[in-house]
């Protein structure tokens, strides 16, 4: 009987290719949303210690020039902070957009799998099947050859 022989062998090729690729962009993406997540963690505590600082500031001697630079300090902190909060949202949507995209690359290199699976498990009976006739058809001979002795 003949070799396996997959037909679709090179589109499986180009799709382990590709999921692996979209695997690759995925991580990078998910590490970029680790990054700016972490980045705004870091930010808001920062924030949090000048409003500490803020609401300290008014229980003990008042000082109105160190107050309004603080005050500027924070309002700088929180317009940092929500422009980080849409970075984040876009890295998200992003790594989202990845997700999807490496979902889809490894559903189709999946697919392409079965059809191997398939196409392999039908091949193996075929060939057992073609041994199964050449063992049929010795033990015909034997026994003819027995009954022509005899």
């Amino acid at each position: 009987m003949k070799k396996f022989r997959f037909p679709l062998q090179p589109v499986g090729i180009l799709r382990t290719h590709q999921e692996l690729k979209a695997r690759e962009e995925f991580a990078a993406a998910v590490h970029a949303y680790v990054q700016v997540e972490e980045k705004l963690g870091r930010l808001r505590a920062r924030t949090a210690e000048l409003a500490e600082l803020l609401a300290r500031g008014r229980t003990d001697r008042f000082i109105a020039a160190d107050a309004a630079a603080l005050l500027r300090v924070y309002r700088n902190e929180c317009q940092a902070v929500l422009a980080l909060e849409l970075e984040v949202a876009e890295a998200r949507e992003k790594m989202q957009l990845k997700r999807n995209a490496y979902i889809d690359a490894n559903r189709r290199l999946k697919i392409v799998q079965r059809l191997e699976e398939k196409a392999r498990a039908h091949h193996s009976l075929a060939v057992q099947r073609a041994s199964q006739e050449e063992l049929d058809e010795l033990a015909g001979f034997r026994a003819f050859r027995q009954l022509s002795l005899s």
